[in-house]
């Protein structure tokens, strides 16, 4: 039986394989050979098996017998369906955690908003993915339901395989993306009804989908 590979150079296969898949570098459809990455990763096949079992527990890889590992791939129905059930759950959760919030917490998010607005002048769809994740993301955090905040952080790494190429595809959805920020920090601060802030929330998410779907369309 051979021995398990070192976790250093698991963690290091694993970091390397995943950000290269959610930055694009590596896009849907992708082939993943074991023996290439060993060599560039500077190990054995061992370490980035392991790591790819892992990615593919976590829905970024998919493994077939006689065709091996490749990245997921997704296609417009799947990612409208990801991205209703990320509706429902960021407008649950960002309800819960208004109340929680802090002045320091409303400051952190709108400075982030800030970058992104300014992002969208040498607009890169990647940067923009990682600053709109670490906006929602201050807002989850104080979120009270652990088990919610656990399935957005799943379902968001899901969406994460294909975000650069929504924001490319829909630009015009990244500014609107802004507003909408706005507009749920100013709920939040005024101390608005619980529901308002939900139905906002959520149909902030939706909207990056029904842009998606017009663009499809036309």
């Amino acid at each position: 039986m051979a021995a398990p590979a070192p976790t250093s150079l698991v963690e290091l296969a694993y970091n390397t394989i995943r950000e290269r898949i959610t930055s694009g570098v590596y896009g849907p459809g992708y082939r993943l050979v074991l023996d290439e990455l060993a060599r560039e990763i500077g190990s054995s096949p061992v370490p980035v098996r392991e790591a790819i079992r892992r990615l593919e527990a976590e829905g970024y890889v998919d493994f077939q017998r006689h065709v091996g590992a490749r990245v997921v791939s997704f296609d417009e129905h799947e990612f409208d369906e990801a991205v209703q059930v990320v509706a429902v759950l960021e407008g649950y959760a960002t309800a819960l955690a208004a109340p929680h919030m802090r002045r320091t917490d409303l400051a952190r998010a709108r400075k982030v908003n800030e970058r992104m607005l300014a992002a969208l002048s040498d607009f890169d769809p990647v940067h923009f993915s990682a600053l709109n994740r670490e906006f929602h993301f201050v807002i989850y955090d104080r979120c009270p339901n652990a088990n919610l905040r656990a399935l957005l952080e799943s379902q968001w790494s899901r969406l994460d395989t294909i975000r650069r190429s929504v924001f490319a595809f829909v630009p015009g959805r990244a500014r609107t993306s802004v507003s909408e920020h706005t507009e749920i920090l100013d709920l939040i601060q005024s101390d608005a009804p619980a529901d308002l802030i939900e139905q906002l929330a959520r149909t902030h998410k939706l909207h990056t989908a029904e842009a998606l779907g017009h663009r499809s369309h036309k």
